[in-house]
């Protein structure tokens, strides 16, 4: 994928090699493993990882620059490494319906003065409007843990809604009913409605990593406009 968006605020560019070491540096930061529910890599790692996802047929990602930090203009195939922020990814991984994407949007850069600048959500708008136009995406998915707000309250505000929830462990996991006879004590914090299952170990009941919340967004016809035209406000360079 050689194809870069530009916005108003940001640009999306394909994640290179040049852009793995300062993506480990942000992969370092507790928090933010915790937030994207991600594991530790080394540098080898990440550049493993960075070129498996850019070789698997059902992933794009993007690296999002803030444009205010690009040194001079921008260039066609520059990394402009100075003005990473971020990335967004999407992930066609069901295999009943090829047509739905997982979105993921990460804004790293929270020491920089891109903050509170709405990246994240021109970011996230503007790949889902590539995705409608350039793969024919027809639902959005989200899967957030439960304590990253930032990410909760921008899906929602992006007309996204909560289906269901997960709890996460850190080993094996098996599925059991609500209602079961478990013997691990449920989070106050975890909702008790509108959940048919959770995710468990019986091996690992007090090793709780994450609940998780999986919001929603089909693509309704008015949808569909929306972000088409959002379009006409992005300047692609292939």
């Amino acid at each position: 994928m050689t194809v870069c968006l530009e916005g108003k605020k940001v640009i999306l560019v394909p994640y290179t090699q040049e852009h793995v070491p300062k993506y480990h540096q942000w992969m370092q930061d507790p928090a933010l493993l915790q937030a994207t529910g991600s594991e530790p890599l080394t540098l080898e790692q990440e550049y493993e990882m960075q070129l498996s996802w850019t070789q698997d047929p059902n992933k794009r990602t993007f690296i999002v620059l803030d444009k205010e930090m690009v040194d001079g203009d921008f260039i066609q195939g520059h990394p402009h490494v100075e003005a990473m922020v971020g990335d967004v990814n999407i992930y066609m991984n069901d295999l009943d319906d090829s047509q739905m994407a997982e979105i993921e949007i990460m804004i790293a850069e929270t020491k920089s003065h891109s903050l509170g600048k709405g990246l994240g959500k021109e970011a996230t708008l503007m790949m889902m409007a590539f995705a409608i136009e350039t793969l024919g995406i027809h639902m959005f998915r989200a899967k957030i843990g439960d304590s990253n707000q930032a990410s909760l309250n921008l899906f929602r505000k992006l007309g996204f809604e909560e289906t269901s929830y997960s709890v996460i462990f850190k080993e094996v996991v098996v599925h059991v009913e609500v209602g079961d006879d478990m013997e691990w004590e449920m989070p106050d914090s975890f909702p008790r409605s509108n959940i048919g299952s959770i995710v468990t170990s019986k091996s690992a009941r007090n090793c709780l990593n994450l609940t998780r919340v999986t919001l929603e967004l089909p693509v309704t016809k008015s949808k569909h406009e929306e972000l088409l035209g959002l379009l006409g406000n992005m300047v692609t360079h292939m």
